[in-house]
């Protein structure tokens, strides 16, 4: 089979694999489009000590079942694989088991024709859901654990708090899109990338602004802020724009630097919380958002072909992308 695999710091090579063979409880996928994800970025700038090359990364996927009983089905795959019997997992919080796994970490992933997968951890796709919209589910399902997280310790609506996301691309865009469709009608988005702010722009759910060179909108009143940057500077600009009773929601993981407040979050009771990937429940109800058109059109995902990864990848890297998700497809899809 065909794959793209991380072979090296800021390399990725289209090559031949071998086509991998399901084994019990598992299955054999047919990709259909896999979605690259800030955390594969991270990888190929050898940011990430978990993911050793040569590697096959991608877990945002969508496919199709080959043999077995379930033959022919069109599924979204859930990458976070658990022990299913622990605290965590019984309590329905399987992100939390300790003895979890993802794919495309130290598992073999989806930027490839062919997948392996535990046949637990399928959902099905509805018939009317394109492939490219259902490998959106992984990072929907991420965004709407953070949002619900904060709806669980909000004092009041979601729908009435003024919000601020930190950061334009998939997650924080998500981000915004989950909030406008849970009702929110006051969101601000700091992203310093031109072309990522045009594409905000476009989709009218935020007003987006340049934190390097203009204040934000409502600065320190902001009742939430989710970040999905996760750096030391974005953790700062949270305390900073957070209001006194307010809730920080980190959300990003780009590194372990400094940067919260620790004073004023105590002497203005500011809850922070962290975020970590989502529940089965999360990923069941973010395809069911996508599937009913909840987050929009979705113009602001880009397909491409698995063969030009490489590219893709360079492109995000030096932030020639407008498109705040792109997808890859193999290449006889496209």
């Amino acid at each position: 089979m065909k794959a793209l695999v991380y072979t090296a710091t800021q390399e990725v090579v289209y090559r031949d694999e071998p086509t991998p063979v399901a084994g019990a409880g598992q299955v054999l996928l047919q990709v259909e489009a896999t979605a690259i994800c800030g955390s594969d970025m991270h990888a190929y700038h050898g940011h990430d000590e978990r993911r050793v090359p040569p590697l096959i990364l991608g877990h945002e996927v969508c496919g199709t079942v080959t043999g077995g009983e379930l033959d022919g089905q069109r599924v979204v795959v859930n990458p976070l694989m658990s022990c299913g019997y622990c605290q965590h997992c019984l309590a329905g919080r399987s992100n939390l088991c300790t003895k979890r796994e993802l794919i495309g970490m130290y598992l073999a992933g989806a930027y490839a024709d062919y997948l392996v997968m535990k046949q637990t951890s399928l959902l099905s796709v509805p018939a009317a859901v394109d492939a490219v919209t259902a490998s959106l589910t992984e990072p929907t399902a991420t965004a709407l654990h953070a949002v619900s997280l904060v709806e669980r310790v909000s004092y009041r609506p979601i729908s009435e708090q003024r919000c601020l996301v930190i950061g334009g691309g998939a997650i924080g865009l998500l981000t915004a899109l989950v909030l406008a469709a849970k009702g929110c009608r006051s969101i601000d988005l700091a992203e310093t990338n031109d072309l990522r702010r045009a594409t905000v722009d476009r989709e009218q759910v935020a007003q987006s602004f340049d934190p390097m060179s203009q204040i934000a909108p409502h600065a320190g009143q902001y009742d939430v802020v989710l970040d999905c940057v996760g750096a030391g500077v974005t953790r700062a600009m949270a305390s900073e724009q957070v209001a006194p009773g307010g809730i920080i929601s980190h959300v990003g993981l780009q590194n372990n630097d400094d940067g919260l407040d620790m004073r004023k979050i105590t002497l203005q009771e500011v809850s922070v919380l962290g975020n970590y990937c989502y529940t089965p429940a999360d990923m069941s109800a973010a395809l069911t958002m996508l599937a009913h058109g909840q987050l929009g059109s979705l113009q602001w995902v880009e397909q491409r072909p698995l063969s030009e990864g490489a590219k893709a990848f360079s492109d995000l890297h030096h932030g020639r992308v407008a498109a705040a998700k792109i997808v890859l497809q193999p290449d006889h899809l496209i």
